[in-house]
């Protein structure tokens, strides 16, 4: 008997059904399937990592694997990105430019516009979502950055987090940069990881290396065809610079002769390689204020020793990266699949000048000389510790421009030192080379160009709808045919780019570019011309020559501006702005224990700029009872509370700086109580009371920016160590005695708007 009229929920079925099986025809329905033969694909990006810093563009650091690439693959040697991570991740992953995308900036803001949303947005499709539904399995290690730090935490939603934009599985750091020793959060799929101590040899790309394997491994334990997509977001090489001590010692001594001289070897060996056009030159140095870089002749002998160590660690850094590739592909090869894998190799931007002209021995430090430039609890002595596990440094800028040999100026930036990275493209079976090709393409590319050129590598399409909307189009073009022919003209013939008031906008060979200066208006661009065919460091400045050029390109950028909502031009203070809802994250907070460790930016709102008092409350103290009360921290900076023999002890590390205060318990205390009071020049004192007993702990520098790194935790001193001596004697210390809960009862705001702003800013800078 056939469905009868009225019957439901056989709409869709495709077989019949009647009142038996033995008068009905069973259907079944599968996921899509990937065409026969499609390519595995792996992308791989590195975070503020130059053009210069890998052997296939000039670099003396040992990358095996990436020399091999090359060797068989093609570098596009005029490849361009944003001047800062979260668009250029936006950009790589939705074809779409940054700012239509909604990523003009780095996730560690919200002004409110809609080119800076700094979450992806329904409308907006990702290549993982794209290749998913193309039958792919779709993976995600490392770095994410596109979800805004007031969402990074459990109670958030998650609309913009990796598993929910594609991709079956993910592990890494939602931040936009982390430890390597101690990462303060990692997220598994759509979970906090609940660390308490992190082992001993533990490092965060190998950690990385391994879970992407494994994902591999599974993948082809359950299914031998289905082809895969890894997306492998490093976080090396953002700041902190740490690296384990087999690779440091490998480069100890090589940078003793500073970096002018690095710049000038790297520059020939990319002439010999047929990277730039002859003729082409490399300015000295940068000398524009607050951009230069110092000769390095001109430093002291202890200058020199102390920079060329973090050129050690910088260089230690790459080569593991390199090492993470080279154990990814061998598993590849192990399944047979290698020849038939595509694998790009890139970076978000160009390297960095946020270490300042001299480095710093604690990333976070920067913000406490905001309010007193006098401050030295960073100066980078304990040489031997550069590095290590035990700091968190950042090298000198002068560094930077190293990296982003043979450019100008730095990330952030939309000169060539801030947009113009590595590009390596390799697939065996798909884009073998010829006789006659050498692999280097010097024709024009961008970052949105990549997504397109890998689904018509794959031949596979994009769907027109997300979640029922019309999906953004494509801003990138394929790059496909010039992957393939290197006489291939570029498809990529203009762009614009635009970040904190800096602008660039290329057409044909020529660049228009302005660098925004502190106190000058932000529509008011001092613009200069290149002709980058001929000039493709930017060094000649042609606007006077041509002057209907440059006014012709003005005008295609302010008309390109408005179609990809870059307007309004936001300077760094607007960038502060935070949306009123953030309000709430100041409200007391009792936290039970057993809660996993608070989330950073959750963590750091309840005592930011602020008086605060934490508040324990014991079931009465009993001798010999001990252990961390509560944790907020680690060795970036951090305080925590404790009882050991018989004593509460407060500690606070300030950037690396420790100080204590102590006194007596007595049995059958209910309650222990520190209070911070703001104090001039971004100081606490603090006032620690149990009982009748009290102590003080006063001119404490404050916490503020990013810091403390890691977040709260009650009843142990989880993942990093707020206290060495504390943790080498006792470990994460958890407290044997019965701990009700900790209250925060954050207080009014006591620092000025200026300085705030001020913070906050210098906070992004580092963020990016």
């Amino acid at each position: 008997m056939p469905v009868p009229p009225h019957a439901r929920g056989y709409e869709s079925f495709g077989g019949a059904a009647g009142r038996t099986t033995a008068e009905s025809t069973p259907e079944w329905t599968y996921p899509p399937t990937a065409p026969a033969g499609a390519p595995n694909i792996i992308v791989v990006l590195v975070d503020d990592m130059g053009y210069s810093d890998i052997g296939p563009f000039g670099s003396e650091i040992d990358t095996p694997t990436l020399n091999r690439l090359a060797a068989n693959g093609v570098r596009l040697s005029n490849y361009h990105t944003t001047p800062l991570c979260s668009p250029s991740r936006a950009s790589l992953l939705t074809g779409i430019n940054a700012h239509r995308a909604g990523f003009g900036f780095v996730a560690n803001a919200d002004p409110g516009y809609p080119g800076l949303r700094l979450e992806l947005a329904d409308d907006v499709l990702t290549l993982p979502e794209i290749l998913r539904g193309n039958g792919y399995a779709t993976y995600a290690v490392g770095k994410w950055h596109l979800v805004r730090d007031a969402t990074m935490n459990p109670a958030a939603h998650r609309d913009s987090w990796p598993t929910q934009r594609g991709f079956d599985r993910y592990y890494g750091s939602l931040e936009g940069l982390n430890s390597f020793y101690y990462p303060n959060q990692l997220v598994s799929d759509s979970s906090v990881v609940d660390v308490e101590e992190y082992p001993q040899g533990y490092y965060l790309t190998d950690d990385l290396t391994d879970k992407a394997i494994s994902y591999l491994k599974d993948l082809r334990a359950h299914d031998a065809d289905k082809p895969f997509f890894l997306y492998f977001a490093h976080v090396a090489m953002h700041g902190p610079l740490q690296a384990k001590p087999v690779d440091l010692a490998k480069y100890r001594g090589r940078y003793a002769e500073g970096w002018d001289k690095l710049r000038q070897s790297r520059f020939a060996a990319q002439l010999a390689a047929g990277l730039f056009p002859e003729g082409t030159q490399q300015k000295p140095r940068n000398t524009e204020p607050g951009y230069e870089a110092a000769e390095w002749d001109s430093l002291g002998a202890d200058e020199q020793r102390r920079f060329a160590r973090y050129m050690e660690v910088y260089a230690a850094m790459v080569d593991s990266i390199d090492q993470s590739l080279g154990r990814l592909l061998d598993t590849v090869e192990e399944f047979g699949e290698l020849d038939n894998t595509i694998v790009v190799f890139t970076s978000d931007n160009g390297g960095t000048a946020e270490g300042g002209p001299e480095g710093t021995r604690t990333y976070f430090a920067e913000f406490a000389h905001i309010d007193d430039p006098a401050w030295v609890g960073d100066v980078p002595h304990d040489e031997e510790l550069i590095g290590t596990d035990r700091l968190g440094v950042h090298y000198p800028r002068g560094w930077g421009q190293a990296s982003n040999t043979p450019f100008r100026f730095y990330k952030g930036q939309t000169f060539a030192g801030g947009v113009r990275v590595p590009l390596l493209v390799s697939w065996p079976k798909g884009l073998p080379r010829t006789d006659d090709d050498n692999g280097i393409r010097q024709q024009y590319a961008y970052v949105t160009d990549l997504a397109p050129t890998l689904l018509e590598l794959a031949g596979l399409q994009r769907p027109s709808v997300r979640n029922g909307l019309p999906a953004k189009d494509f801003d990138g073009i394929s790059a496909a045919d010039l992957l393939r022919d290197p006489r291939a003209a570029a498809a990529h013939t203009e762009q614009y780019s635009e970040m904190t008031g800096h602008r660039g906008f290329y057409r044909d060979g020529w660049k228009l570019l302005s660098l925004h200066e502190p106190g000058r208006d932000v529509d008011d661009p001092n613009w200069q011309l290149f002709d980058v065919r001929a000039d493709p460091t930017e060094l000649h400045d042609l606007s006077a020559r041509h002057p209907d050029k440059a006014a012709e390109l003005a005008a295609a950028w302010d008309e390109s501006a408005w179609n990809n909502t870059v307007f309004p031009l936001l300077t760094r203070q607007d960038l502060a702005r935070r949306r009123p809802e953030e309000a709430r994250f100041a409200a007391p907070l009792r936290l039970l224990p057993g809660t996993s460790t608070l989330e950073r930016y959750r963590s750091q709102r309840l005592i930011a700029f602020r008086d605060f008092t934490i508040e324990a409350e014991l079931r009465g103290y009993r001798p010999g009872e001990e252990g961390i009360l509560v944790a907020h921290g680690d060795p970036l900076g951090g305080y925590l509370l404790y009882v050991e023999d018989g004593r509460l002890v407060l500690g606070v590390n300030s950037y690396g700086v420790y100080g204590t205060a102590s006194v007596e318990l007595t049995e059958g205390l209910e309650r222990v109580t520190v209070t911070a009071a703001v104090r001039p020049r971004l100081r606490w004192d603090f006032r620690l009371e149990a009982g009748a007993h009290t102590a003080e702990l006063r001119d404490q520098v404050q916490l503020v920016g990013m810091a403390p790194w890691t977040g709260i935790s009650v009843g142990v001193d989880a993942r990093g160590p707020v206290s060495w001596d504390l943790r080498e004697r006792r470990g994460p210390f958890r407290y044997t005695g019965e701990l009700r809960a900790v209250t925060y009862t954050p207080g009014p705001i006591q620092v000025s708007q200026a300085t705030i702003e001020a913070v906050e800013r210098e906070a992004e800078y580092v963020a990016e």
